[in-house]
Formats: structure tokens, C-alpha cells, sequence
């Protein structure tokens, strides 16, 4: 199994930036990809950025492909970041890191991935 905890959420005016980072636990070498998803209030969820075990592949979903990246570090615990920048207020959303099959991301089928974090609240005001 794999246990993913997210930190870094908040609250921030419009066009502030936050960091989000998703720390791994367990099984991590059965999950190539990790990353985020995002559900916005009434909105379905949807996914955001996710990288590669070897930082080789990354997806971001366009509507944030020009603010926000992703990156990671596999020192000790894998750690993935999830940068982002000139916040909106369509950015407000439950933000969660999950592990697994890439087309979770790629394909929009969260329903691929076993590994989910339990979500961090970012808010944009404007």
C-alpha cells in the first residue's frame, strides 16, 4: 500500500502563488506516476499535473499548463510539488495527490488509481 500526505494548501489573493507537496509512504515503487487532482464545489474532479518515477514524463491539463509545475524529489521519501502561480479564483478547489497508472491523468480516469491522499483545501480570492 501507499499513504500520500499533502501539505501546503491555503488561502490567497488572486495572481499569489502556493506550493502544494504530496509526501509518499509504502509501496512506492508500484506507482510510476503521482500527482494531482482538483474538485472544485459542484464541479466533477479533475486532473491537474503528475510526473514520472523518473521526472521523464509529466502531464499538466491545459487550462494551468502556463501557471503552475510539477516537479519532485526522490532523495529519501518521493516528494512531488505541485507550483502554482497567478492564482484564480477558478482555481479554488480541494486539491488531492494520488499514485498510480498515468492515464489517470492523461486519459481523465481517476477511477485507475488506488492511491489517494485526503485532500487540501486551496482558496483564491478576488
Amino acid at each position: 500500500q501507499v499513504q500520500l500526505a499533502e501539505s501546503g494548501g491555503g488561502s490567497v489573493q488572486a495572481g499569489g502563488s502556493l506550493r502544494l507537496s504530496c509526501v509518499a509512504s509504502g509501496d512506492t515503487a508500484s506507482r510510476n506516476y503521482m500527482g494531482w487532482f482538483r474538485q472544485a464545489p459542484g464541479k466533477e474532479r479533475e486532473p491537474v499535473a503528475a510526473i514520472s518515477k523518473s521526472g521523464g514524463g509529466t502531464y499538466r491539463a491545459g487550462s494551468v499548463k502556463d501557471r503552475f509545475s510539477i516537479s519532485q524529489d526522490n532523495s529519501q521519501q518521493r516528494t512531488v510539488y505541485l507550483y502554482m502561480n497567478n492564482l484564480k479564483p477558478e482555481d479554488t478547489a480541494i486539491y488531492t495527490c494520488a499514485a498510480g497508472d498515468p492515464r489517470g491523468w492523461t486519459d481523465s480516469r481517476p477511477q485507475v488509481l488506488d492511491a489517494w491522499g485526503q485532500g487540501i483545501l486551496v482558496t483564491v480570492s478576488s
